[in-house]
């Protein structure tokens, strides 16, 4: 009930990063594996597709979420924070995730199923990390004004992947 509570979007965040281990619950709150026996999911997903990746902005590079081995696989050895939002803040925000569908693994879905699940598993999965964030006294907000294609771009996306939320985490500032 404190974390629903305490729960609210914030733009402004400190420059301190946040702990490897920080780091590590935040991702497993926001779509890590929960039931190791079934390999259940902290977020549910429409028809067990799982079709949503957490991809990791920081400083160091970007990084993809293996929840199944609860890993970041680095994709980019750059830094492109700047280029996850369209708002000054997100360039400084100590992480910033990107939320992306891979439609390939929605293969029994229409095109209009794959847009109606997919925003809404990357929702779960962003509230998430909102809950976690409340409880754990960091700032967070969830964005939709993204530059997708640039993104994707650079990103180095699939035609498959569609990029659906990002959402900026940090610190919260002084």
């Amino acid at each position: 009930m404190q974390a629903l509570m305490d729960r609210h979007s914030s733009r402004e965040f400190s420059p301190k990063q946040l702990t490897p281990e920080l780091l590590s619950n935040l991702l497993w709150a926001a779509f890590g594996i929960n039931r190791p026996e079934t390999g259940g999911r902290t977020a549910p997903s429409a028809h067990d597709w799982e079709e949503i990746d957490v991809y990791v902005a920081t400083a160091d590079g970007l990084y993809l979420y293996d929840a199944r081995n609860h890993a970041l696989k680095r994709v980019l050895a750059q830094d492109i924070r700047a280029h996850t939002g369209l708002q000054p803040y997100v360039a400084n925000a100590p992480v910033n995730l990107v939320y992306v569908a891979d439609l390939s693994r929605m293969a029994t879905a229409t095109v209009e199923e794959k847009a109606q699940y997919s925003g809404p598993d990357a929702s779960f999965i962003a509230q998430n990390v909102y809950l976690f964030c409340a409880s754990e006294g960091l700032a967070t907000v969830v964005r939709g004004l993204v530059e997708r294609p640039a993104l994707a771009k650079l990103m180095q996306l699939t035609p498959d992947q569609r990029i659906i939320l990002a959402q900026s985490v940090g610190h919260i500032a002084a």
